[in-house]
């Protein structure tokens, strides 16, 4: 098991949620409040991307999974989930060019 500090916990770049409408949006910086958020995810909606996004989450906690791969699988669950701010959200690589014309 890898030693692990809090500077190593955080995130390259923060997820930005918003739980919902009317509510300002939050930045989760790290696992710390990752683990955070998911502790107060209803239980109704604790599914297999959530099973998925929390055992990431506390397997990055403890040194056994790479951060980044815990917050692409958070990031996941918040986008999915429709909690991720929209300014967040991002277009599949298919359709980022649509519209454009592409030169020969």
């Amino acid at each position: 098991m890898k030693d692990v500090s809090m500077r190593s916990l955080q995130f390259a770049i923060p997820v930005r949620v918003r739980s919902s409408d009317g509510l300002p949006i939050e930045e989760i910086y790290g696992i710390e409040q990752a683990l955070d958020l998911l502790a107060e995810w209803p239980a109704g909606r604790q599914g297999k991307l959530y099973q998925a996004a929390f055992n990431a989450c506390f397997g990055a906690s403890v040194g056994v999974t790479d951060v980044e791969e815990a917050c692409r699988a958070f990031s996941a669950l918040c986008r999915v989930s429709g909690v991720m701010a929209k300014d967040m959200m991002w277009q599949p690589a298919g359709r980022r060019n649509a519209g454009k014309r592409l030169s020969a």
